[in-house]
């Protein structure tokens, strides 16, 4: 069947798949889902974007972003090289909270962010291991190590472990810190 699906047919179809799946969803899976090119897809995502469907890009696939609210969100601001990366997510997750974006500013492009969705130890060793396999960058390194991270956590008592965590690593930078 999904062969003979319309474009908005598939669109709907990738939605539904998005609110079914307990995590991250790849363009090519659901390329070879729906018998489509992963450019299809990535075409159909833009659409549904467009049409203000909460779906947002992680380094796994795609995820709704409503998933995300579990919880209270918190902002906070951190420096570190990419060594002490690992250690940074890690005492995130470890202390029941989860990295929803990276933020940093830039001097000519102003405000740039990527999503992370790092919910589990597991999302952060991909991360990282993805991260080493590409010879990529972590965003931090335009900016001295500088950034903000929009934290998910259940309640206040979550959010005051993870800094003291952070605060103790020399992580976090806390307001009076420069």
């Amino acid at each position: 069947m999904a062969e003979t699906m319309t474009a908005k047919e598939r669109r709907e179809a990738i939605l539904c798949e998005l609110e079914r799946a307990e995590g991250p969803v790849s363009a090519s899976a659901l390329a070879k889902q729906f018998h489509v090119s992963r450019q299809a897809v990535v075409g159909d995502v833009a659409m549904l974007r467009a049409l203000n469907a909460p779906i947002a890009a992680t380094p796994r696939g795609y995820v709704l972003t409503r998933s995300e609210g579990r919880g209270k969100t918190f902002t906070i601001a951190c420096r570190h090289g990419r060594d002490r990366l690992g250690e940074e997510l890690y005492a995130v997750v470890d202390n029941g909270g989860a990295l929803l974006d990276v933020v940093v500013e830039h001097a000519l492009y102003g405000q740039l962010s990527g999503k992370l969705h790092i919910f589990s130890r597991y999302d952060a060793d991909e991360f990282l291991r993805r991260l080493s396999e590409q010879e990529a960058s972590p965003l931090s390194a335009l900016t001295g190590g500088i950034h903000l991270h929009t934290l998910s956590c259940p309640d206040d008592g979550c959010f005051a472990r993870i800094c003291a965590v952070l605060r103790e690593k020399g992580i976090l930078i806390a307001p009076g810190d420069e």
